[in-house]
């Protein structure tokens, strides 16, 4: 690849995907300017993914978990037809010229035939008693994963060279390549000979690796794909196509007139906003920017003269709460009065939190309590429980449905946030039940029963954000924020 240093690494998700006709002269074509000096790396069309594996929100199983527990091949089979529907309609509402419907279609199907005949081999082969499916089922994920992706950029690659864009599709997903190379070997191989400054890369944002993409970060291995081949290619700017501007609270909760763009945040930020499950780009591919000197914006697709919101290492210019964000929890808690002064109980609880896959959101705790607050389902917390149980046969372990509500921004020091923030609770009627600020001044976590989540955003918001201005100016001899203490469940 040649080696520009002025090119961008651009991600569009599978929503503003299936709307690619409306993204066609605004931002595959560049507004009339020069196409090139770009990457795309593309999501597969809305809702082929969760069609392919289950369904993101809902749980309701796709071929791979009709697969994983098929007594027969009907149930995933039919499955696998649905999703060549799907394909072929999605490609249908963005094509328009016949030779490119037919070629698409033909796409269609031998990739899926293919999958289903290498579905039918395995389902053979474990008939057998050497072979165990479950062994193969983390490979299966994989390759089932890929096939959305290369579709969706395989049909951008036909429209934009109809359109008459040298694009060309770069094809990661190691269909039919018997190499088990690393993930870096895998995006030089993609790129070795594109010359950016004449061609468009169309990538899939799925890449067949050894490391195994979807073991290690599930369904945000686009976003991790996509950090890669801007760190491997040194992109001067990486951009997140979104269909909304990443602001300070959800309009929806808030309303439109008192939301705000955040314009300018880093990745500290971002950070936190991945631990509220609001992310704006996966953790481990924020990461990898961060490390590459790569700034990340986050833009409205459908918007394309506004620059969106930049996300870079810079620190604010001045103290303020940047966003309001919220999302439900269960608290586990651990009462022990034999705890005081005894080692282990924290690291036997994690260990139990790691093993069943709880996300821990924020943590408590005192002489006699540890509390964390988690996101995860009531039956994987039932299940740590029992552990727990198990483990301290005396202790007094309770689980309660909670809200984490987290004012967050790059530095909330000198503002009072904390003492506002409870104030404009109060004046609702919503009385916290933990509270924490820590040292570092990027955000406050207020504990509240879920049922006023909605209610504590708007009061929130309206206190630290729309009314900022009239946040009382920091003094030379204030204390700062990290010396106010921290109240424990």
């Amino acid at each position: 690849m040649s080696d520009s240093r002025t090119h961008t690494v651009e991600k569009i998700g599978g929503t503003s995907m299936s709307r690619s006709r409306d993204l066609l002269d605004s931002l595959f074509l560049n507004g009339g300017k020069d196409p090139y000096g770009r990457v795309f790396v593309v999501s597969a069309y809305g809702g082929i993914t969760n069609l392919l594996l289950e369904h993101k929100k809902s749980g309701e199983p796709g071929v791979y978990a009709l697969f994983s527990n098929a007594e027969n091949d009907h149930g995933w089979s039919d499955a696998l037809n649905r999703v060549a529907d799907a394909m072929r309609q999605a490609h249908r509402e963005v094509l328009d010229h016949n030779a490119d419907i037919q070629e698409a279609d033909d796409f269609v199907r031998d990739r899926l035939e293919g999958a289903r005949s290498c579905l039918i081999d395995l389902q053979r082969l474990c008939s057998y008693g050497h072979f165990r499916l479950s062994e193969h089922m983390g490979l299966i994920r994989e390759l089932l994963s890929g096939l959305g992706e290369s579709h969706s950029a395989q049909v951008t690659t036909l429209l934009l060279r109809r359109h008459g864009v040298d694009a060309r599709c770069v094809d990661l997903s190691g269909w039919r390549d018997d190499a088990e190379v690393s993930l870096d070997e895998r995006i030089d191989r993609g790129f070795a000979d594109i010359d950016l400054s004449s061609e468009l890369p169309i990538v899939t944002g799925y890449a067949q690796c050894a490391e195994g993409l979807m073991n290690r970060y599930d369904r945000g291995y686009s976003e991790v794909t996509f950090a890669n081949i801007a760190a491997r290619t040194g992109a001067s700017e990486a951009i997140i196509h979104k269909e909304f501007h990443l602001s300070s609270a959800d309009p929806k909760l808030v309303g439109m007139d008192n939301v705000r763009k955040l314009g300018r945040t880093n990745y500290d930020v971002a950070d936190q906003l991945s631990n509220m499950g609001m992310e704006a780009i996966h953790p481990s591919a924020a990461k990898t920017l961060r490390q590459a000197g790569i700034p990340l914006r986050v833009t409205n697709a459908f918007e394309p003269e506004d620059p969106g919101t930049l996300i870079d290492e810079c620190p604010a210019e001045t103290p303020a709460v940047e966003i309001v964000t919220g999302l439900d929890v269960f608290a586990l808690q651990v009462y022990e009065p034999d705890m005081v002064g005894v080692k282990g109980y924290d690291a036997t609880i994690l260990e139990s939190l790691t093993r069943h896959g709880l996300r821990i959101v924020a943590k408590t705790s005192n002489a006699n309590t540890i509390t964390h607050y988690v996101d995860a389902s009531m039956k994987s917390v039932r299940r740590v429980e029992r552990d727990l149980a198990q483990a301290y046969a005396s202790a007094d372990i309770t689980t309660r449905s909670l809200a984490v509500v987290s004012a967050i921004g790059r530095d909330i020091s000198g503002l009072g946030a904390l003492s506002r923030g409870l104030e404009a609770l109060a004046a609702e009627g919503i009385e916290p039940v933990a509270v924490a600020q820590g040292p570092r001044n990027v955000d406050i976590q207020f504990v509240l029963p879920r049922e006023v989540t909605d209610l504590a955003i708007r009061a929130l918001h309206s206190a630290l954000v729309e009314d900022a201005g009239t946040a009382p100016a920091a003094r030379k001899d204030e204390k700062p924020a990290a010396a106010q203490p921290q109240l424990a469940a």
